[in-house]
This record gives C-alpha cells, structure tokens and sequence, in this order.
C-alpha cells in the first residue's frame, strides 16, 4: 500500500488524494486517472487545504508530460475504446481480471474508438441536446496551453541488431497537444511495454521482464526497427513449451506467418507502439530536412553583381556571418530598379532540387513504411487483428505527429512544387485516402489540427536518473486535413483549366499532292524531341491534378458512407470555395459591414476571400456575323485574337502552373489587395485590380490593369497595360505612364533584375506594382530624383497623386465602374466608406492648395484646364455624398444615367 502511495505521490497526488483513490481503487492506474480527471478534488489534506486541483472556472496549463521519476502528470476522463468488427458481440470479448489491469468497475464498455466523442459541456444534458461532433468541429479559435518535458535520451545496446541506439523518452513519447482520454492511454502503454512484467497466459509462473530497449529504441532506419520487433515478440514459455506474444501478453497462434512482419499485426498494442515509434521518426526526419533546408537558404546568399558604382546600403546585424562587410550608412530610398543592372545568381539550383528530390525519395519510403502498420480493413489479402481493434495511442499519434508533417506539406502554395515533388505526394495522398476509410481514423480528416505557436521553458531540473527540462507549449486551432487539401483542389482544377486547349474550328480536309506528302513525311520528326518534353510535362502535371480531385471525391466518399450526409455536409461549410464564374448581372449577397471598424475589417476580408480571383466573360458582340473568333473588352485584343487558334503546349503548362498559384495565393488585407478577373473561355486574358496600400498617396484606390499571357509566355514576361489614366490624361508615378505604361524590371521596361524564364510569374509583377510602385514616396522612383526624400518636391509630388487618385481612382471609378470590377469596387467603397471619408479628412489638411498637374513631372506645374484649388474639396466632398449613399444603402447613379446600389 505505501508502495502505491509513493508512486501517485510522484505523479503529483496528494497523499490524502492518494489514499482515498487506493481504498476505491486497487490499480494505481486506475486511482491516477480518477485523481487527475478530477474525482478526488473534494479531498483535503490535513491542513484543510484541497488538494493540488485548479479551479474548474480557471484555464490552467495541461499537463502533456511532467515527469515525476518515471511517471507523467496525466488528464484522464474516462477511456474511450478500440473500434470493434461488427460480428463481434460483447459476450466474445474476453475481460480482464488481471489486478494489474483496469478494474471492470472503473472501465466503461468499449464504444467505437472515434474521435466522435462529446464535449465536457454537454454530458448530461440529453442526446437530444448534445452536438454529436462536438469533439470534431471544435473551434479554431481554441487554444491550449500544455506543460511538455524533455528529458536526456537514454541509451542501450540492442543485442538482436548488435547496435548501440537511444530510447525513446517517456517525454518524447507522450509529446503533443492532448485530446480526450489520450494522456492515460499513452501513459500506460508506455509504461506497460517499458518495464512490466509479461505473464504467460497459459497459467504457468513463467513470465519476462520488459525493459525501455525491447519497444522504444530509435535505430536510423524504420526496416530495422520493425526487423528487430520480428525478432522479440514471441516468446516461447520456458515451463509449456507454448507461444505468446510480447506485447501484449496474448496467446499466439500455432500457424505459422507467411511474412516475418505478420507478426506485428498480432495486437493493438503492437499496433500503437510501431506507429508511435515510427511516426516519432517521421517527425524527426521531416524536421531535420526543415531544418537542413532553412539552414542551406541562410548559408546560400543571393549574389548580385552589380554593373552601377552606385552602392546599396544595406542594414547588417553585427553577428551575421553570411554577409561581406559593407557600408553601415543609413539605408537610402532608391527608386524602381535604380541599383542598376543586376543578375540574379542561379547557381546550384540543378544541385538543389537534386537534393530536394533524394529527400524526398527517402522521406516517401519512410512513409510508405509506416504506412504497412495504419489500420486498415481493405489490405491486401484481408484485415489483420489490429486492424480491427484500433490502439487509442494509434489515433493520438496521428493527431500529434503526421497532422504536423501533412500540414507543413498541405500548406505548399505552389502547385508546381507539389507535382516536382509527387514521389511525396502521391505517398501522402495515399494516407490521406487510408485514414479516411477506417472509422475509427475518419473523423481526424475533419478535426483542425493544433499548431504550436510559442514556446517557453519553465524550468530545467534534475532527477535521480536524468536531467529534465519543462516548458509550457501553447497550441492553437488551423486548418484540418481536409481543408487543407481543398485549398490545392482549388489549384488543380485551375491547372486544369489552363490545360484545357483552345477550342479550333476543324478545318475542311484538302486532299494533298505526291509532291506535298513527300514534303511532310520528310519533316516529320523535326522538334519532335522539344515537343515530347513539352507533352510529357504537361501530362505530369495533368496526372498530379487528377489524383489530387480522385483522392479529394474518394476521402468524402469514404466520409459520407462511415458518417453520413450530416458529417459531410457540415465539414464541407467550412471548405474553402472554388472561384465561380462572375457576370455583370450576377445579384450577389450584400455583405454586412457592421456598426464598427473592427466588423468592417472583418467582413471586408472574408468578402476579399471570397472574390478575389474569379472566371468571368470578357468578349464582347461583334456586329461582323462572318467572324467566329470573339473580340474581348481588352487592351491586347488584337494580340488575343491572333492566338485564338493556336496550340502552344509549353505555354499552355505555363498558365496552367500560373492560375494553380493566383487562385490561391493574391494577396488580400484590409490595408490592401489584389483583385483578378480571368477570361472562362480563354485564361490568357486577365484583368487585375489593385487597391492602394496604406500609407501611400494611393490609399484606398482602385488600379486597373490589363494583363495578357502572349506566345512566348513565360519565356517572355506577360504584357500589362496600366487603365487607369483618366482617359490618358494622368501620370500617376513615374512609373505608370499616361498612355499606360508599365514600368518594371520584371517587365523588361525598366533596368534591373529582370524576367527569369520559367521561374518568374504573373504574381510577382503584380505584387511588385502593388509595392514597389504604389508606395509612400512616388516621387523617388524616378532616378533623378532618388535622393531626395521627404523634400518638398516630394511632398508636393505626392499631393498631386492624391488629388489625383480622389478625382479618377476614387471618384471616377465609383461613379462608372469598369467591367468586370463593378461589384468589386462597389463593395470595397461601401464595407470601408466610413474609413475613407476620415482619410478625406487627412488628405484635405495635407493638400497644399495647387490644381492637379497632370503630367505630374515634378518641376513646373502643367494644370488641367477647368481646376483649381478648389476643385480637390469638391471632389472630396461629392465623394464623401457618394459614400454617405452606399453606408445608407441607397443607389449610386451611373455615367450612362443607370443606378447601382
């Protein structure tokens, strides 16, 4: 008795706590998780005082792994069970007198073990009331903060491998954020494979002492780890001559395997420890490569020569090894591109991704090691026994170790990179359509995974056997698998847009001459090899978008037949949506923008989300019936409707890797965003909007730009016109022309580093207008003026930009807006009008009285016939009535007499 005492003792308890859990409870681990689910909190010691216990009301850190000795600090609500096959019934399963086990008056009937359980909260008030997923569909705003160990390794020398390795920690083994019940079935599976004894089950006296290196040894390799528990897990009994299992204590049959691995699928015990085992070595290896790959960044630094005299200054950090000494002046503002001409420095990329790719290669074997073990009813040749019955520790090693390996993987926002690296992610689909097949695994598909998000050591002791460090991890709610792969589903099916060929007439079959088929069969062949590349390419990327949608539909399939319509049907509210077709007539939700900026911000974002990239119809109707290939309401028509019949495979996979990053991946923000309109029909023809970033003379305007994909894209940077001009009127920055063009290195249109083919993309030029060009002082983007930051001509540079963005960006924009932005700026002025009518305010203080120079050069003022020093108040001011109309939601009359709400 006052053995067992000193044990619940050394996991935290109280000794009156530890008194009164043993008189009701024989088993220590069974007093433990009575104690530490809460049962015995009422107990005082004999100061008065309760015991140990925090305030139910008050959120405390949870307690993952603190080490006692050798024993955790564990939350334990009562257990929940393995996942039984449907002919069993209760009567075969077989209970478990043994002391050693839970008593049958603490243990509740096994229910399916699924992650279906419900919340704390609404136990006792009736199914009717209860959220069946309430452990599934938790919030992600959840936040958990878990107190986590970390010992020193202990090592042994495995004598079946003839191998010095280290063990497995009791702190590595229980690492991660808890969920139910999972702390004690982690516990007492470690401990039980660790050091208890392993009876045999035959009634004999024999029995074999487990010990820390049979189960929990970390060899390099997965193959030898799984090699050595083919060698240990059954025992023969040196009294009957009979088989049993290691693990689990078990009978073993007297057939004998026809794989050395069968028999590791003896238990779920095995089943727990292999996959814990193996998915701890998963983490490890996938952090490494993280890590190596960070590192080898940091180390490789982007080498710029530069042709220009002229220096860059650039802030260094004192102990930064990786950067030359150089000047430690004050960072001077350059304008676009003004370093001069510059290459980037693209060595070693063929020996990068070469590494990349063995990673990978080794990081998938790894994988589909692992994957041998997962729980599985449809394997090969039929179910195993631990297929069947699922460990709880299986489930929570899941949750803990791979979501954070299939996160960091699901959460690539490059397409591209994703179909380079498919030997990963095929293996990874693979596991993501095995977990969603088995009931006792599907519900994880839809559980947000909990991210660490800080870390802080609490204190660093010592033991009588090791050195141990606590720290306090805190865990927060994101994306669950399932959602995760809905945003790369969203990227295939834009692939595979783009990979759809332009639909050609088909032409009248003309009979050819003898002199013509010679001449054809004599040019067969030629750039045939260029061409098989190209197609070979392009049917990698189309073979990695179809198995992306085939393992979405399989994983919803599997979902909806294990847990009905209602589950699917509530996971996929939270899914993020495919871009949709937009038209001008489309009557869209209205969205609320609620009484406070906060709300605004909010509603503003999620609307952004929402409608930031989208398919619409640009052609327009052409009054020449004889013409069958549509003209587009589009700058580069012309260029457009000369493409119309070609098939250009190479660039064709370039838009498709193009549209898989833009559906996903433009930048949205409250202070700043950017907009895209692709063509349904032809997805070479784009139009961009861009709102002006904050703290900039562009603040809050609407930038129209027209983007087309030409011929040799992307070999060739796309061509972009600048639209919004006033009707070529207004030079808004030195860069952007009032005939409209754009000038960027990116572009070729200006000097500096330039377009790099097949590396660059249509989102870096957008995000560099949206910061290099429309940023705070326009005026230094000009060479010449460079230096001269915060002078009064800058100062009066940027007043005339604003009187100018309020006159057309602003003001023009909303009382015509262009297609197929109509609702777009529409809802931008209205969820932020209250916003603007205060930066007004602002602007109207920091006007400096002049008319607005149109040409906007900087020296004398060139002013627009008809304003004045008034004309920017007035602007303002009819602004301001129109914003006033959309707060109150009334209609906004149109150029062309018609009203837009």
């Amino acid at each position: 008795m006052d053995h067992k005492v000193a044990q619940l003792l050394e996991m935290g308890a109280t000794a009156a706590q530890a008194r009164a859990a043993l008189k009701q409870y024989k088993d220590v681990m069974a007093a433990a998780e009575r104690i530490f689910d809460g049962s015995f909190d009422h107990v005082r010691d004999d100061d008065g005082d309760i015991a140990m216990s925090p305030a139910r009301d008050v959120p405390e850190p949870r307690k993952s792994g603190m080490i006692v000795g050798s024993c955790h600090t564990i939350i334990a609500p009562p257990p929940y069970v393995p996942f039984q096959t449907p002919e069993a019934d209760d009567d075969d399963v077989e209970d478990n007198d043994d002391e050693d086990e839970y008593d049958s008056d603490d243990v509740e009937d096994f229910a399916d073990y699924d992650s279906d359980y419900e919340s704390k909260a609404d136990v006792g008030q009736g199914m009717s009331k209860a959220d069946p997923y309430a452990g599934v569909f938790f919030s992600k705003d959840r936040r958990e903060e878990v107190i986590e160990v970390e010992e020193e390794p202990e090592t042994a020398f495995v004598s079946e491998e003839k191998e010095e390795v280290k063990l497995m920690t009791q702190g590595q083994w229980m690492k991660g954020c808890p969920e139910g019940g999972e702390q004690s079935f982690l516990f007492t599976l470690y401990n039980e494979l660790s050091e208890s004894e392993c009876r045999c089950p035959n009634g004999c006296d024999y029995s074999v002492q487990r010990q820390k290196r049979d189960f929990f040894p970390l060899f390099s390799e997965f193959s030898t780890y799984t090699k050595h528990l083919s060698k240990i897990v059954q025992r023969t009994c040196l009294k009957c001559s009979k088989k049993f299992c290691y693990a689990c204590g078990e009978p073993v049959g007297s057939s004998k395997y026809s794989d050395q691995h069968d028999c590791l699928f003896h238990c779920p015990n095995l089943q727990g420890v292999i996959l814990g085992v193996g998915l701890a070595m998963l983490e490890s290896k996938f952090t490494e490569d993280l890590e190596q790959s960070a590192s080898d960044k940091t180390r490789k630094r982007r080498q710029v020569q530069i042709s220009t005299p002229q220096p860059l200054e650039v802030d260094v950090e004192e102990d930064d090894d990786f950067y030359p000494p150089i000047s430690q002046t004050k960072k001077m503002k350059l304008g676009i591109g003004y370093a001069g001409d510059a290459r980037e420095d693209t060595s070693g990329q063929l020996e990068a991704l070469a590494a990349q790719r063995a990673k990978d290669e080794k990081l998938s074997k790894l994988l589909s090691d692992i994957r041998v073990f997962l729980p599985s009813i449809h394997r090969a040749g039929g179910g195993k026994p631990s297929d069947f019955l699922v460990h709880p520790t299986a489930l929570a090693h899941l949750r803990r170790r791979f979501n954070f390996v299939s996160s960091q993987l699901l959460r690539n926002d490059s397409l591209t990179d994703m179909s380079d690296r498919s030997v990963l992610y095929f293996e990874l689909l693979n596991w993501l359509e095995t977990i969603s097949c088995h009931e006792a695994l599907a519900s994880m598909m839809a559980m947000p995974i909990m991210v660490v998000t800080s870390v802080k050591s609490i204190n660093s002791r010592k033991s009588s056997t090791s050195h141990i460090r606590e720290r306090t991890i805190v865990y927060e709610g994101s994306s669950g698998p399932r959602e995760l792969l809905e945003a790369i589903v969203i990227q295939a099916q834009a692939a595979l847009k783009g990979l759809e060929p332009i639909k050609i007439e088909e032409e009248e079959t003309v009979e050819m001459s003898e002199e013509q088929k010679r001449i054809t069969n004599d040019d067969k062949g030629k750039g045939k090899d260029v061409n098989k590349a190209v197609a070979e390419e392009n049917e990698k990327l189309l073979g990695f978008c179809t198995r992306i949608l085939a393992t979405a539909r399989a994983i919803d399939r599997s979902l909806r037949d294990l847990k009905g319509d209602a589950f699917v049907d509530r996971l996929h509210t939270s899914l993020p949506k495919i871009p949709g077709s937009a038209s001008a007539g489309e009557d869209r939700q209205v969205v609320d923008a609620g009484d406070t900026e906060e709300s605004a911000q909010k509603a503003y974002i999620e609307w952004a989300n929402r409608v930031r990239f989208e398919y619409c119809d640009l052609t327009v109707s052409s009054s020449d019936t004889n013409d069958d290939v549509p003209n587009y309401k589009f700058y580069y028509n012309n260029e457009a409707r000369m493409l119309a019949s070609s098939d250009i495979p190479k660039r064709s996979l370039a838009i498709a890797k193009e549209l898989a990053v833009l559906t996903t991946n433009l930048p949205v923000a409250w202070n700043s965003s950017v907009f895209l309109r692709v063509d349904e029909t032809r997805v070479d023809i784009i139009k961009a909007l861009i709102t002006g970033p904050e703290g900039t003379p562009y603040y809050n305007g609407c930038y129209l730009f027209d983007v087309f994909l030409g011929p040799s894209y992307n070999h060739a940077p796309p061509s972009v016109k600048y639209m919004t001009t006033n009707g070529g009127k207004f030079r808004f920055n030195p860069n952007l022309y009032q005939d409209g063009k754009v000038c960027l290195s990116l572009l070729g249109t200006w000097s500096g580093p330039g377009w790099i083919a097949g590396k660059s993309t249509l989102l870096q030029v957008l995000i560099s207008i949206q910061s290099m060009i429309l940023c705070e002082e326009p005026y230094l983007n000009e060479p010449g003026w460079a230096t001269a930051a915060g002078t009064p001509q800058s100062k009066a540079y940027s007043a005339n930009v604003r009187r100018m963005v309020v006159k057309t960006a602003m003001l023009g924009n909303l009382r015509n807006p262009p297609e197929p932005f109509a609702d777009v700026i529409r809802t931008h002025f209205r969820l932020k009008a209250r916003s603007i009518m205060k930066q007004l305010d602002e602007w109207l203080q920091q006007d400096d009285g002049r008319p607005i120079d149109a040409a906007n050069q900087g020296g004398s003022y060139k002013a627009v016939a008809g304003s004045s020093s008034a004309g920017f108040t007035k602007d303002v001011d009819e602004l301001k009535g129109l914003l006033q109309k959309l707060i109150d939601g009334e209609n906004i009359e149109n150029g062309d007499g018609s009203g837009t709400a």
